[in-house]
């Protein structure tokens, strides 16, 4: 127990917290936290997600975390034109797919995507003879398949199930490990749950196959069979020129070289990829994780974008990325947002979902290259980050655009000068 500065003991140890309701277990929390009575009920709403379908999505529920859902515009991917929903809490990120998209849309974006193949990993060790033993595994593939198929009839019947094994031989610190992929088609799954049977399934098997003892088995985040790729050529005349072109291909060229900068680059990209992955009700970290390991295959961390330029002097850009989404599993069935999204886009396969992120990501890191290479990337930020920070200070209605105008008018968004001028504002 420790003695806090709200000037009572606390403990988080709290017998059957999981068996309380989220209102009760929301007193324990106002409670312990000395929350006020406007703070509790502000976490109580939880808007339009029903309090019982919370507590089912996730454990110990008390409140939901309101992330805003924005439109972006002008998007035409493969000829279609599109809505996209983005969930984000940064400002200037679907304003910056707007204006990219914008600025190509009577080409638009051209994608394609590698397959809808996961990979899960079955790791056995103390095997006794690995290069053999490899091959032992490899042999028995009609009876691996066999096994995976028969834990999904359902993916099976839709066209998906066991593709190929592959069968590795890792040197590591505890010695060599035997690690087999099972390579699945999971179709219009994200397929965690599919391979990750299989997988277990699977495990005692190789175990008796390899002589070995079995321990991890799981899918891999690296879906590096399941890439989404994207490419757009923006005209000279629509970016403005020489200048420009050749700005942003010095920022990419800086990426490319740079892991430092290659890192907020992709960031970048991923502002716009997690803003969709999210909306959809999807598994941002899984995208995420996969995106930057794909980034540093090489073994050097580097751009999952490139630029170069056209025969006629326009500027060409394309993506490449693991891109593990679904439309049928966990939040994404379940979540009437994330529904609703997934109507707004119009898609109907977990592959078209995908390419369109992929667009989103390239539409997003170009715009972010063209501000560095121009204006700076504060400028178009910071008019929107002036609105929050007269909503810090205080402004409300018509005086957050008004106190936001001045700021970015006197080049210095700080919350101490909003607060001067919304007193001024209000003759104060």
């Amino acid at each position: 127990m420790q003695t806090t500065g709200h000037g009572h003991n606390r403990s988080s140890r709290i017998g059957g917290f999981h068996r309380k309701s989220p209102a009760e277990r929301l007193d324990l929390v106002a409670a312990f936290a000395d929350l006020d009575a406007a703070t509790r009920a502000h976490l109580a709403d939880m808007g339009n997600l029903l309090v019982p379908l919370a507590d089912k999505l996730i454990e110990n529920v008390v409140a939901t975390m309101n992330v805003p859902i924005g439109i972006a515009t002008n998007m035409k991917v493969d000829g279609e034109d599109v809505l996209v929903p983005m969930a984000t809490e940064e400002s200037s990120v679907v304003a910056a797919v707007c204006n990219a998209a914008r600025q190509t849309y009577e080409t638009g974006f051209t994608t394609s995507m590698s397959g809808t193949l996961m990979i899960a990993q079955v790791q056995a060790v103390n095997v006794p003879d690995p290069f053999a033993a490899r091959l032992r595994l490899l042999e028995r593939r009609d009876d691996i398949k066999a096994i995976c198929d028969d834990c999904d009839p359902l993916l099976v019947k839709l066209g998906g199930g066991f593709r190929d094994i592959e069968v590795r031989i890792l040197d590591t610190s505890s010695g060599p490990m035997l690690v087999s992929h099972l390579i699945v088609d999971t179709r219009d799954a994200m397929g965690a749950n599919a391979v990750n049977t299989m997988a277990e399934k699977i495990a005692p098997h190789i175990a008796t196959w390899s002589g070995g003892r079995v321990y991890l088995r799981i899918l891999s985040n690296l879906a590096d069979r399941r890439l989404a790729r994207a490419h757009a050529t923006w005209k000279l005349a629509e970016i403005g020129g020489t200048d420009v072109r050749d700005g942003i291909l010095s920022a990419y060229h800086f990426a490319a070289a740079d892991p430092y900068r290659a890192a907020t680059h992709n960031k970048g990209i991923m502002n716009g990829v997690s803003a969709v992955v999210l909306a959809t009700g999807n598994d941002t970290r899984a995208v995420e994780a996969g995106a930057h390991a794909y980034a540093a295959r090489s073994g050097r961390y580097t751009s999952l974008t490139h630029y170069e330029v056209t025969a006629s002097g326009d500027l060409s850009a394309s993506i490449e990325l693991p891109m593990a989404v679904g439309l049928i599993g966990g939040a994404t069935k379940i979540h009437p947002t994330a529904q609703a999204c997934l109507k707004i886009l119009g898609v109907r396969t977990a592959e078209r979902l995908a390419r369109i992120i992929a667009a989103v990501g390239l539409a997003q890191n170009f715009s972010a290259l063209k501000a560095l290479a121009t204006v700076g990337i504060q400028k178009g930020h910071m008019d929107l980050h002036a609105q929050n920070i007269a909503m810090m200070a205080g402004a409300v209605g018509d005086e957050v655009d008004a106190v936001a105008r001045a700021l970015v008018a006197k080049g210095t968004v700080r919350i101490d000068v909003a607060e001067t001028v919304l007193a001024g504002l209000r003759g104060g």
